[in-house]
């Protein structure tokens, strides 16, 4: 069974009444029956990526013409096209214009992650409809997909806006490019062994949506939200209700006696978490793209941080000078992540083993007016008892210490970094 087979069949048992309606529709379409009698006819076409051909064969195709130009040219009252982006709202708006500024990350399977909150992928299509044998070139398919994601700090909710837009087409005049369809189909796995007991989601009643290119022209986005039912606050207990999920989709194209298109498998998937963990993840719960590079960020430039951000800095790329000193010494949070740590005594630990070896460096300090600042932070798997000594002791002050220390818990509340979690540190000058 080819990819494409597969594609189809799983729409069929994934999809709502709905979906199975639009489905159903698309494959009557595609193997309409031959006039002359009742059998299907068979699949003589087939829709293929257009870098997959030799450019001379794709010479004669290259002028295309919007979509909605084409179907008024044949007969249809087709609007002028219109992208999603016209009637987007605000933080859809600006996500677009930044996507689109991402050129190369946001094609890709994973698209764009900006945020833990927000992230997007603009990946455009560029298919030729060709007969099975491949010996003859019956049209050319230009499209861009687009898929918005919103993950909420204070819902268990994530949101994909979901479209194709941008429509052109170049068919040969027996080919009717109105007949042409493209779907999008979205599906939802669970990966329990990351998630805590009893993990759940719930997707929403539409998830695919396989339309003639004219239904797409005119109406190109639609919404999708998946959301995890949470049993109330259970965080006191050690139940984060954390549910980690994959939300995947595949592309269908298809044509009137075509065959399955095999290149549509999984062109966008997403990871999320949902959580209830509590006020150590700032708002007692949300959801998140777990994709997303947390980064804490420190500037050598800001009085309120400069000598912590200095001290990092050091740390990560002159640990010569930093304590304790080992020939070879190198300290992780730069290309190496740092892991979030919430158990108070490992916390306590870390921060106890600091100030000893601030202690050993330069004495009794007490009364100065400086403390010891440690790198990687004692909220970290990555503190100074980890056991390799690779970590950093330095006095600043305290001022500087404690406003540092503010920062860093900003930055987990605001990306909801709970116990394990990944990130890194990036210090500017």
């Amino acid at each position: 069974m080819n990819i494409g087979t597969a594609l189809v069949r799983l729409a069929r048992t994934t999809a709502t009444a709905a979906a199975l309606t639009l489905l159903t529709a698309a494959t009557t379409t595609a193997t309409h029956a031959d006039p002359a009698n009742d059998d299907p006819a068979p699949e003589s076409t087939v829709f293929v990526d257009a870098a997959s051909l030799p450019s001379d064969e794709l010479r004669s195709f290259d002028q295309l013409i919007p979509y909605a130009e084409y179907a008024r040219s044949h007969g249809s009252n087709s609007a002028s096209p219109r992208t999603a982006a016209d009637r987007a709202p605000g933080d859809e708006r600006d996500l677009r214009l930044e996507c689109a500024e991402q050129a190369a990350k946001a094609k890709t399977a994973t698209g764009w992650i900006k945020s833990r909150f927000e992230s997007c992928q603009k990946r455009p299509f560029d298919l030729v409809l060709r007969d099975v044998r491949g010996t003859t070139t019956l049209g050319r398919l230009q499209f861009d997909q687009w898929v918005l994601g919103f993950a909420y700090d204070g819902s268990r909710r994530v949101d994909y806006v979901a479209s194709i837009e941008n429509i052109w087409v170049n068919p040969i005049p027996a080919e009717d490019a109105k007949k042409w369809r493209l779907g999008q189909h979205f599906r939802h796995s669970i990966n329990a062994s990351n998630s805590d007991a009893d993990p759940k989601v719930t997707a929403p009643q539409t998830e695919a949506r396989d339309e003639l290119l004219g239904g797409w022209d005119s109406q190109p986005q639609w919404t999708l939200t998946y959301t995890s039912p949470d049993k109330g606050a259970l965080f006191k207990d050690g139940n984060q209700q954390r549910v980690s999920s994959t939300v995947e989709m595949d592309l269908s194209a298809s044509s009137p006696n075509a065959a399955p298109y095999t290149d549509g498998g999984s062109v966008y998937n997403s990871s999320v978490r949902y959580d209830y963990a509590g006020k150590v993840a700032g708002k007692h719960k949300g959801t998140v793209f777990t994709k997303a590079r947390v980064e804490l960020v420190m500037s050598q430039k800001d009085p309120a941080v400069n000598e912590s951000a200095l001290h990092i800095y050091d740390a990560l790329n002159r640990p010569e000078r930093t304590f304790p000193s080992w020939v070879g010494k190198s300290v992780p949070g730069g290309k190496e992540p740092l892991h979030r740590v919430v158990d108070e005594k490992t916390v306590n630990d870390n921060r106890e083993k600091s100030i000893s070896e601030c202690k050993k460096v330069w004495g009794n300090y007490s009364g100065t007016g400086l403390e010891c600042d440690e790198y990687p932070f004692a909220s970290t798997k990555e503190g100074s008892t980890k056991g390799d000594n690779r970590f950093s002791v330095r006095l600043i002050t305290g001022t500087d210490n404690r406003k540092g220390g503010e920062r860093l818990n900003a930055m987990y509340t605001l990306n909801r970094v709970l116990n394990n979690d990944p990130f890194y540190v990036k210090i500017t000058k």
